[in-house]
């Protein structure tokens, strides 16, 4: 059986409304009916009770092709409860949609729990910019941030063009010029996984706060976030401009060092070869002296984890565990000069 709209509006005590229009809502966030619950399961498949024939004659019109008006779906959060429509949703599921289009009304919680506060802010942040896409923060106070943002952003566009633009026409510029390419290099980075629990957006809010509000010179990461992300908001988006999504800098640097192994006897020449088909090592050479060999590496980093966590993971999980290996020395150059060949 599906949840019943009616048990989560109360548990929730979400009796104010917005209307958020036509849009595309995702198959799996549909969990409940307002006043069918009981007659589909958890996957929204038809009960056996019911006749099939309506369930059949909707699943031959979408694979005809026709159009069919959108269901309406009220939503608590990020669920969404059938009011008109179960059978097409039920349709939907069968012929393996992953969404479907509706018309929303949004049920807002009042419970004062941080969540739910959060939620208001949220909700709050939606009908001001009017934004088709969902921006997910999990601390509380961070969409003025955004706001902030955007109305700056209003500022420079009227400024720049000299006519008059509305907070909303602003705030889907700013969300394809300024946010979305950044939340893509983040993305590409994979620096989400570095903080359980946090969304795309928080990091991106994290960032630019520190890289436009603030201006921090003193971040953990920031020289090397500042080589990509200039220290003001319009700077970046006239930099992401020139460029194609496929074209967008990677949150990566590189590290260089040299590791000195000792190695047992009669081992070197094998374990030349196998460290040498590691990627990351560039040069490998067997020398005379109190080392044996030497490694060069050149690895890559996300601008989060540290040159020593980096260096240190690969020595100990790659080198290390070459057999043969007896002890490792790993130097990082300070000064370095080079000629070109």
């Amino acid at each position: 059986m599906v949840k019943s709209f009616k048990e989560v509006q109360k548990h929730e005590a979400a009796f104010e409304t917005r209307d958020r229009g036509i849009r595309e809502v995702t198959l799996d966030r549909i969990v409940g009916s307002v006043s069918r619950y009981q007659d589909f399961d958890q996957k929204f498949r038809i009960g056996p009770h019911l006749p099939k024939e309506r369930l059949e004659n909707i699943k031959k019109i979408m694979r005809s092709g026709k159009s069919l008006p959108p269901v309406k779906l009220y939503q608590i959060k990020k669920e969404y409860y059938v009011l008109d429509g179960n059978h097409r949703i039920a349709a939907a599921n069968e012929l393996g949609y992953e969404d479907i289009r509706a018309h929303v009304i949004e049920f807002i919680p009042s419970k004062g729990s941080l969540e739910n506060l959060i939620y208001h802010e949220k909700a709050e942040f939606d009908d001001l910019t009017e934004l088709p896409h969902t921006i997910e923060l999990t601390d509380f106070g961070q969409y003025d941030h955004l706001i902030d943002q955007i109305s700056n952003h209003r500022k420079y566009l009227v400024r720049e063009t000299n006519e008059p633009t509305t907070f909303q026409q602003a705030a889907k510029d700013w969300y394809k010029t300024i946010y979305r390419p950044l939340v893509s290099i983040i993305r590409k980075a994979h620096l989400v996984e570095h903080f359980p629990g946090r969304t795309l957006a928080d990091l991106y809010t994290f960032l630019t706060v520190h890289q436009w509000e603030r201006k921090d010179q003193d971040l953990r990461y920031g020289v090397g976030i500042s080589k990509l992300v200039p220290k003001d908001m319009e700077e970046f988006r006239e930099k992401m401009a020139k460029l194609k999504e496929t074209e967008y800098p990677e949150m990566l640097r590189e590290i260089t060092a040299f590791v000195l192994i000792n190695v047992a006897a009669k081992k070197e020449i094998r374990l030349v070869d196998k460290l040498f088909n590691l990627e990351g090592v560039q040069e490998v050479h067997s020398v005379h002296g109190s080392v044996d060999v030497i490694a060069k590496i050149i690895l890559r980093r996300d601008l989060v984890s540290s040159d020593a966590e980096t260096l240190g993971d690969f020595v100990h999980n790659k080198i290390r565990q070459i057999a043969g290996v007896i002890s490792t020395q790993t130097l990082i150059p300070g000064y370095s000069k080079q000629k070109r060949n």
